[in-house]
């Protein structure tokens, strides 16, 4: 931060958490600072300016004043509330899983432009009602791509041929797919239907708001989840905690 003492930032609330008798911790994704961890203070007393711009999902503009350990919010108006996300507990499950998911992907203080607009576009169509299920598998896509995840879906990560319309693999720990003669050497990879492997190329070449608008077949989505949800579990070395909850809504 240098030697400022106040800054404005735009910033999207990732999560929160409750520290003394009223104040939160903030952590935010911002265009031009990256991941920050923000102090609310007196946010929980109910008289409080800032309680109602400090919500989770809420994008703001922020006024930010430098602190010792942590900055301080001072002040803060609202550019999005996305309201339906926190009224409903599956959309709401589905925010939290792309919140998340940035939170984990990101290092404090990093700049990614790109993976802010993604957030916000991704929490905008879980508002307006898109599918939620494709919506995440293309924000995983767009997000890896954006953190350096890249993975590689148009040659054999183990060989470099090209590969071929049929019974392929991916493989979490080579970050791409192998071709099926590959795919029988190496372990630890998932199958990967020829219709699988277009839908992921699609996603990965397209613009984020082409993808919410696809309807698969019921075999593909269960597929491709798998694929996408256990890479991310392989490059975190853990599964985040709102797979847990996705899941429990989905089987209520």
């Amino acid at each position: 931060m240098g030697d400022e003492k106040l800054y404005r930032t735009e910033a999207v609330v990732l999560s929160r958490i409750n520290i003394g008798e009223a104040d939160r911790i903030l952590t935010v994704l911002t265009p031009t600072r990256g991941k920050l961890r923000l102090v609310a203070k007196g946010v929980r007393r109910t008289h409080s300016r800032l309680s109602g711009y400090v919500e989770l999902f809420n994008q703001s503009n922020m006024l930010v004043a430098s602190g010792r350990n942590l900055d301080i919010v001072t002040q803060s108006e609202t550019v999005e509330v996305f309201a339906k996300l926190r009224a409903n507990p599956i959309l709401e499950a589905y925010a939290l899983y792309a919140a998340e998911l940035v939170d984990k992907l990101t290092e404090e203080g990093q700049e990614n432009y790109p993976l802010y607009r993604l957030l916000v576009e991704c929490l905008k169509a879980l508002n307006d009602g898109a599918d939620p299920n494709i919506t995440l598998r293309g924000f995983e896509m767009h997000a890896l791509g954006y953190s350096g995840y890249r993975p590689q879906l148009d040659k054999c990560v183990r060989c470099g041929n090209e590969l071929k319309p049929t019974l392929n693999y991916f493989s979490p720990e080579l970050g791409g797919v192998l071709c099926n003669s590959c795919g029988q050497i190496e372990r630890r990879n998932h199958e990967l239907n020829v219709d699988t492997l277009k839908v992921m190329r699609y996603l990965q070449k397209n613009s984020f708001a082409s993808g919410p608008a696809l309807r698969l077949q019921p075999e593909t989505r269960r597929e491709l989840e798998l694929v996408l949800i256990n890479y991310i579990k392989y490059l975190l070395e853990r599964e985040m905690k709102s797979v847990e909850l996705i899941h429990a809504i989905n089987l209520s």
